[in-house]
C-alpha cells in the first residue's frame, strides 16, 4: 500500500513537471525566439525612428485612456454584480463577457455598424459633429469594449470576496452603503481592482482585430504598435520582429510595475481589515 501511495506521487509528480515544462515552452519559447532573432541595432534604430514613437505613444495614450474608461464604467457594474440579484442579472453578465469570446473582427463590425456613418447611432453622431470611426476616438472605443470583461470580472471576484462581517460592523456604526463602499469594501478588494485595471490595460495595448476594423490603420491616427507590427511584416521581416521586441518590453515593464504596485498596496488592505473590525 505505501509503494503504491509513493508510485501514484511520483506520477503526480511527473505529470505536473511535465505541465510546467510544457507550459514554458509554449509560452517562453516563442519570447525567446524573438529576443534572440533581432540584434540590438535594429531596436535602437527602431526606438529612433519617428513612425515607431508615434504608434508607441498613440498605443500607450489611447490604451490608458481606455484603461481609464473602463474602470469608470466597469467599477458600478462589477459592484452591482458581486452585491447584488435582480431579474436579467444572467443576461447582464453574459453582455459583458461577450467580447471575451467574440472574434476581434466581429466586435469592430459590430461597433462600426453601431457607431459608423450608416449606424444606429451614425445620424444622432453626425448632428453634434462627432465622427467615430477612423479615428483616435475609434481606437480608444475598441480596446474599451474588447478590455471591459477582463476589468469586470477582477473587480467583481474581489467585491465578492470581501467578508461580508466588515461591512455589517461599518453599518452598525450607521455607515452609509456610499460610505461602506469607499472605506471598506473598495480597500479591501484593491490588489483584485488593480490586478483587473492592469489586464485590461494589457488588452488593451495588445488589441488588433477590432481596432483595424473600426479605426482603421493610419499613421498617427489610428496606426497603434500591433497595427505597426503588421504593416512591417508585410514589407521588412527585421522592422517588424523589432517593433514586436520593443511593444513586448514596454508591455512587460509596464506589468511589472503594476504588479509591484498591487504587492505594496497589501499592506493598505490589511489595515483597512483591522480598521473595519
Amino acid at each position: 500500500m505505501i509503494h503504491w501511495l509513493s508510485a501514484r506521487r511520483a506520477v503526480s509528480l511527473a505529470g505536473a513537471c511535465l505541465g510546467i515544462t510544457l507550459l514554458l515552452v509554449l509560452l517562453g519559447l516563442p519570447l525567446l525566439a524573438l529576443v534572440l532573432r533581432v540584434p540590438s541595432v535594429s531596436v535602437l534604430h527602431g526606438l529612433r525612428d519617428p513612425e515607431v514613437l508615434q504608434a508607441l505613444r498613440l498605443s500607450l495614450i489611447s490604451s490608458v485612456a481606455a484603461t481609464i474608461t473602463v474602470v469608470l464604467i466597469g467599477l458600478p457594474a462589477a459592484y452591482l454584480l458581486a452585491t447584488r440579484t435582480f431579474p436579467g442579472k444572467v443576461i447582464l453578465e453574459a453582455v459583458v463577457d461577450l467580447p471575451l469570446v467574440l472574434p476581434p473582427t466581429v466586435a469592430g463590425l459590430a461597433l462600426l455598424l453601431a457607431f459608423g456613418r450608416a449606424g444606429l447611432t451614425g445620424r444622432a453622431l453626425s448632428f453634434i459633429g462627432l465622427q467615430v470611426p477612423f479615428t483616435t476616438l475609434a481606437v480608444v472605443v475598441a480596446q474599451t469594449f474588447m478590455s471591459l470583461p477582463l476589468f469586470v470580472g477582477a473587480a467583481r471576484a474581489g467585491f465578492a470576496s470581501v467578508d461580508t462581517r466588515y461591512l455589517d460592523a461599518a453599518k452598525t456604526l450607521r455607515a452609509s452603503e456610499t460610505d461602506r463602499f469607499w472605506r471598506v469594501m473598495l480597500p479591501l478588494a484593491a490588489p483584485s481592482v488593480l490586478a483587473g485595471a492592469a489586464m485590461a490595460w494589457a488588452r488593451a495595448l495588445g488589441e488588433f482585430g477590432a481596432t483595424i476594423t473600426f479605426a482603421g490603420n493610419l499613421p498617427g491616427v489610428t496606426q497603434t504598435m500591433p497595427l505597426a507590427v503588421y504593416t512591417a511584416l508585410q514589407t521588412n521581416l527585421d522592422s517588424a520582429i523589432a517593433l514586436a521586441l520593443i511593444l513586448m518590453i514596454v508591455s512587460l515593464g509596464l506589468l511589472v510595475a503594476i504588479r509591484s504596485g498591487r504587492a505594496a498596496s497589501m499592506p493598505g488592505r490589511n489595515h483597512a481589515a483591522r480598521a473595519a473590525r
